[in-house]
């Protein structure tokens, strides 16, 4: 985080997929160096039952002082979080213990606002432009008002984003991912080791791929590659005969979600 420049002092969530040593150790010590930094707003954690006992006896032990707010919310499936501009859905994968995975979904925004429309209103341009576009109803100086929706086309979709957390193939996992424009999918495996995987919990190329499809994304990131492989050329082939829109994660990566429309 520090390479890459992200701030440890701004509005953040974090959500936890499990409570496996490799998803969860890290955080008692993002939470001390933001501590440190002289955090002060809020951290909400999200996560499954037992992250609010673990980040308790972290705090309690390591004796953090008086810093910033930290609330933790131990969730299930559904609707976990909810901000103005978006939501937060979770679902259950299938791991060797309780894992969620998480669709971060976008508010619809305004429809495409259309100029003609607004001057054949006789609505200056301006601020009553910027208010119509932000779906207000305005009032002109005549007394008339003017909607929103006289001016803009039908609201448009808003992006979606789903990470799956640890998990063998699921039915919800792939219900969650449903039209998702970006699903990091985990793939610990390639598929010649498919009985390995489902002994240890986990996916195998063609399987992440396999969801991605039936789930119509339109782009997967393959994650939680095994450190046997040097190169991830193989499992990314692999997948490809699946689905060809697909990479595979690396540290730093910079992926854009554009909007569908």
């Amino acid at each position: 985080m520090l390479s890459a420049k992200v701030g440890f002092c701004r509005k953040t969530k974090i959500f936890i997929s499990h409570l496996h040593g490799d998803h969860l150790f890290g955080l008692l010590g993002l939470m001390q160096t933001m501590a440190m930094l002289n955090r002060k707003k809020p951290l909400q954690i999200y996560g499954p039952k037992g992250i609010r006992e673990f980040i308790k006896g972290g705090m309690h032990t390591t004796t953090f002082g008086d810093c910033y707010i930290v609330q933790v919310f131990e969730v299930e499936s559904g609707l976990v979080c909810q901000e103005k501009e978006y939501k937060v859905y979770a679902a259950w994968g299938d791991h060797a213990i309780p894992n969620l995975a998480y669709a971060f979904v976008e508010e619809p925004r305004s429809g495409k606002f259309f100029p003609e429309k607004a001057l054949a209103l006789g609505i200056p341009q301006g601020q009553l432009w910027s208010k119509l576009q932000h779906a207000e109803t305005i009032k002109l100086a005549n007394g008339k008002t003017v909607k929103s929706e006289e001016v803009t086309g039908p609201p448009r979709r808003g992006r979606k984003i789903v990470y799956s957390g640890d998990t063998r193939p699921s039915k919800a996992v792939e219900e969650l991912a449903a039209d998702a424009d970006l699903l990091i999918h985990e793939c610990t495996f390639d598929d010649e080791l498919k009985e390995r995987a489902v002994e240890d919990s986990h996916s195998i190329a063609s399987q992440a791929a396999t969801i991605a499809k039936n789930a119509k994304v339109k782009k997967l990131v393959l994650t939680h590659i095994s450190a046997r492989y040097k190169d991830s050329t193989a499992l990314l082939e692999q997948a490809k005969k699946t689905f060809l829109n697909v990479t595979v994660a690396e540290d730093f990566m910079e992926i854009k979600v554009p909007y569908s429309d």
